[in-house]
């Protein structure tokens, strides 16, 4: 009876999870899901969230197949597809993370670049154009983009909205729309703001790096208390005995409560050790 009631259970608790996972949510302006907006903001927009759910599914799939090759245990296998189901999704999280600290790093640098060009008496759009080759390399595209869609329209307006799909990324978004009230406004006092935002962004991307890195040791000791039990389990399952004794209904149940014991601790030391993070309010 476990036997056939144990993958009938992991197929539906798989199948709620992967709905949690792409489950859309309203905004003002967009319905959009939740895996849509991790695929975007890592600058992976281009794949969409159907295909990383179907990636994850594959991955758990092969992670299954070896496991049970190697302890002919279906419930081990399909413990381990589980758990392993989740890796393309941590990974694209994992690029985001670091695609959103290298733009915070340049984009000072991509300010200063603005304002000496205001300086210089060109147009804002005009300065904004140049970034698209002056500007630091990570923002060259976006900018290029920009340009591209004001030369062919010329409203400005349109291609700022561009530029900020192009960057994903709530620094970006603040400048965009701090860019756009100053061309609303107007005012010769853009240069001023230019500096003092690029002094402010510097300052947050220095004193958000020393507090990352102190945070560090607690967001790895997270993930390896979470693999390490599961790495035991691949270890031992491979032994018959160890395997039989998880075929049991016990061991169902072992694994049960192992799972949703691991998945409540990680994240609670994951909430407790985290550090705000910036949304993109301004999409």
């Amino acid at each position: 009876m476990t036997a056939a009631v144990f993958p009938l259970a992991l197929g539906v608790g798989s199948t709620l999870l992967l709905w949690w996972l792409a489950a859309p949510e309203w905004s003002l302006r967009m319905r959009r899901s939740r895996l849509s907006d991790l695929l975007a903001d890592a600058g992976m927009g281009h794949i969409s969230a159907r295909r990383m759910l179907a990636a994850c599914v594959a991955v758990s799939g092969v992670a299954g197949l070896v496991v049970y090759v190697m302890s002919q245990s279906l419930v081990i296998a399909a413990a381990i597809g589980v758990v392993v189901s989740a890796l393309p999704v941590a990974w694209v999280a994992y690029v985001r993370r670091k695609r959103q600290t290298e733009l915070r790093q340049v984009w000072p640098d991509a300010i200063e670049h603005l304002a000496s060009g205001i300086r210089a008496g060109l147009a804002l759009p005009e300065a904004m154009s140049q970034l698209r080759t002056s500007g630091p390399e990570e923002l060259q595209p976006a900018f290029a983009s920009f340009a591209g869609v004001y030369r062919s329209s010329g409203r400005f307006s349109e291609s700022l909205d561009v530029l900020k799909e192009a960057l994903s990324d709530p620094v970006g978004d603040r400048v965009v729309e701090t860019l756009r009230l100053a061309r609303d406004v107007g005012g010769s006092d853009l240069g001023r703001l230019l500096r003092t935002l690029s002094a402010f962004l510097r300052d947050d991307a220095r004193v958000r790096g020393e507090l990352e890195s102190r945070q560090s040791w607690t967001v790895n000791a997270a993930r390896l208390a979470v693999s390490a039990p599961w790495l035991l389990l691949l270890m031992v399952g491979t032994r018959p005995s160890a395997a039989a004794a998880y075929n049991s209904s016990a061991g169902v149940l072992v694994l049960m409560f192992g799972a949703v014991l691991s998945f409540v601790a990680y994240r609670l030391m994951m909430r407790i050790g985290r550090l705000p993070t910036e949304s993109r309010v301004l999409r």
